[in-house]
């Protein structure tokens, strides 16, 4: 079908009243009034009919709409012979759809880009039987773990992939909101749905499409699309008043004139389609400007909720610190060397699944030091990792574990907010790992923000020991902290926090649980946080705790702009009813203007898509050094005990860095 004829077929009763309109003028022009009528009251009766059982479907099921005033002016218009009103009611009430689709086009833009710019087609490079590399195109969904890919200049990213050239330039923009490129270095990950730069590259699949950012992105996004905004529930607060201030003003305007033609003409003015369309549309660009900004959010529903956010909880590793632990100190026992320790502590942890083990392995890496591999490892739960290295017995873990191997072991003197690993080899005592996790650069200043914005109530849940999260709550402000807390444990404290709603940010997947039961969970980063990504109902993309205050600025704002414009319909509509009760505005032309009020309302909504951009209040509370480097990925210390062990390893095999536990 041609493009131009498309319209006539996906609004039908609009294209049915514009024939059946065109037919009776056709009809009155050629002398047959009659007919003209006749060929009017069948058309809009149907449409009254259709109308009708659409409304008792809707009572049915608990929603009483405002669809009765479009009814009662139909046949109010008929009764008195305004059959040419009644037909542009008819108009009026469908081409709202019309006009609501193109609005939620352009409200919905970003969002449907996401969706439209998944990648379907990736290079595959294998090697022929005559030494030559051979690229096959092959869809996304058939790459495999392992396999070698071609990135040609400017394409994205088919899946998640490790670099095999030297260096690359990659645009992140529609993952994170990053603007700029960001380099790549040979061993670095590069993310699916990202754009690569001017230069050709190599990687190796990490993942299958199906596991990968981007299509995790898109789910994401696509559950926000499909999760209808809660227009019912903003057009039933005002449905029953408006509807009851419609009917008196236009019984009085009949019993003060005694012409019955003036309750017609107030009703003509009296449609809902401003509370039934303008609430949509709003939510679609909030959801749209979320996306902008790098914030999925799923669905109008949790857009209202995040207006109304009054308590905001925070998990601490991870969400308030960068949860990537440094080794600030390596204190070595007499007779040992600190390097020598550090090597012998980080070839023990490479068999070790938890966050401080990575910070321990990552130190020894930035020193030089070369990682021996073990005969023999295993992981104690609670406790630590046990590995023979090169003959002899390293142990590395809490002072209690390494005390009962090594009596000789002395607990080391830390400052609030640090810990301390433990180091023993052959049974002696070798030395202490003193880790620090820093709080993020922006987090003092996202607390301090959601303070001055209506978030009466701040609080820290977490699992570590109680005198390192005071010492982070405290640099960052917030004065109320539980702390050695179970997943069940956060679960109650967050389901009896006051007052509500209650907002959790937590970025692991044992936040899951938390995210899930608050009113707004928000997950921290959607790489490597897929349960907490499918339980939170606001996923932020970028690994900043700022998308916190996106995520709350752009609820609130998209909230005001959908009842602002349906205050604006409602004063309208009501200021043309009070007109309408002199005669002053008849039938016919009560029925035009009241599109012009829908315009209107559709117009004010898509201001949803904009507005100030809340990370400039940010940014002023922020230090200079903290603003320039609050996006970087700096490596930063662990405050906190040792964290329960998952798993206990009989082999000798290293964990690689991406199957690592997180908080």
């Amino acid at each position: 079908m041609p493009r131009y004829l498309r319209p006539l077929t996906r609004y039908p009763i609009i294209t049915a009243t514009v024939v059946v309109g065109t037919l009776a003028l056709v009809l009155a022009l050629i002398g047959r009034p009659h007919a003209a009528q006749w060929v009017s009251i069948l058309s809009v009766s149907g449409f009254i009919a259709f109308t009708l059982i659409g409304m008792i479907r809707d009572v049915v099921r608990g929603h009483v709409g405002l669809d009765i005033l479009a009814v009662v002016a139909m046949v109010a218009t008929l009764a008195i012979g305004e059959y040419a009103a009644s037909l542009i009611i008819v108009l009026m009430l469908s081409g709202g759809q019309a006009l609501e689709d193109v609005a939620g086009r352009r409200a919905n833009r970003e969002l449907t880009a996401l969706l439209e710019r998944a990648p379907r087609t990736a290079h595959r490079v294998r090697s022929a039987p005559d030494g030559t590399d051979a690229v096959t195109d092959v869809p996304a969904d058939e790459i495999e773990i392992g396999d070698v890919l071609l990135i040609r200049p400017a394409e994205i990213v088919p899946v998640d992939g490790i670099l095999l050239s030297p260096a690359a330039s990659i645009d992140e923009s529609s993952l994170t909101g990053e603007s700029m490129p960001v380099p790549r270095a040979e061993g670095d990950e590069v993310l699916s749905g990202s754009v690569n730069g001017s230069a050709a590259i190599r990687l190796r699949a990490a993942r299958r499409s199906a596991d990968s950012q981007y299509q995790q992105i898109v789910a994401l996004v696509r559950e926000a699309q499909e999760s209808r905004a809660p227009v019912v529930r903003l057009a039933d607060r005002f449905a029953i008043p408006f509807t009851a201030v419609s009917l008196v003003i236009a019984g009085a305007a009949w019993g003060i004139s005694g012409d019955p033609t003036r309750f017609a003409e107030v009703l003509v003015l009296a449609t809902p389609c401003p509370l039934l369309i303008a609430a949509p549309v709003a939510f679609l660009g909030g959801l749209s400007r979320a996306a902008r900004a790098g914030v999925i959010i799923k669905g109008g529903a949790v857009i209202e909720q995040l207006a109304r956010v009054r308590t905001a909880a925070f998990d601490k590793t991870g969400t308030l610190t960068r949860g990537r632990p440094t080794v600030v100190e390596v204190r070595a026992a007499d007779g040992w060397a600190a390097d020598e320790v550090l090597r012998l502590a980080a070839s023990a942890e490479q068999y070790s699944t938890h966050v401080l083990a990575d910070g321990i392995r990552r130190a020894a890496e930035e020193r030089g030091l070369p990682l021996a591999t073990a005969t023999a490892a295993g992981e104690t739960a609670t406790n630590g990792v046990r590995a023979d290295i090169g003959g002899r017995t390293v142990v590395v873990g809490k002072p209690r574990y390494v005390r009962s191997l090594a009596p000789d072991t002395r607990t080391a003197d830390i400052a609030s907010g640090q810990a301390a690993a433990y180091v023993a080899v052959d049974g002696s005592f070798a030395g202490a790992l003193i880790l620090a996790d820093d709080p993020r650069a922006e987090s003092a200043a996202v607390v301090a923000w959601l303070r001055a914005h209506g978030v009466e109530r701040a609080v820290m849940l977490t699992g570590d020991a109680e005198p390192t999260a005071r010492a982070v709550a405290a640099a960052i402000g917030i004065d109320e902290v539980r702390a050695e807390l179970l997943p069940a444990d956060k679960v109650a404290l967050a389901a009896g926090l006051q007052p509500r709603p209650v907002l959790m940010v937590g970025d692991g997947v044992n936040d899951a649980p938390v995210l899930a039961a608050a009113d707004v969970g928000i997950a921290m980063g959607a790489k490597g946080a897929t349960a907490a990504g499918e339980a939170a109902s606001v996923v932020i993309l970028k690994d900043s705790l700022a998308g916190v205050v996106d995520a709350v600025a752009i609820g609130r704002d998209t909230l005001r702009v959908a009842l602002s414009a349906i205050g604006i319909g409602i004063a309208l509509s009501i200021g043309l009813m009070l007109v309408a009760t002199t005669g002053l505005i008849p039938a016919v032309a009560g029925a035009l203007v009241q599109e012009l009020v829908d315009l209107a309302t559709i117009l004010y909504a898509l201001r949803a898509l904009t507005g100030r951009d809340p990370q400039r209040d940010l940014a002023a509370a922020l230090p200079g050094a903290a603003r320039r480097s609050r996006d970087a990925d700096e490596p930063v210390g662990h405050n906190g005990e040792r964290m329960p062990h998952s798993r206990s390893i009989r082999s000798a095999e290293p964990t690689r860095p991406a199957e690592r536990g997180t908080r």
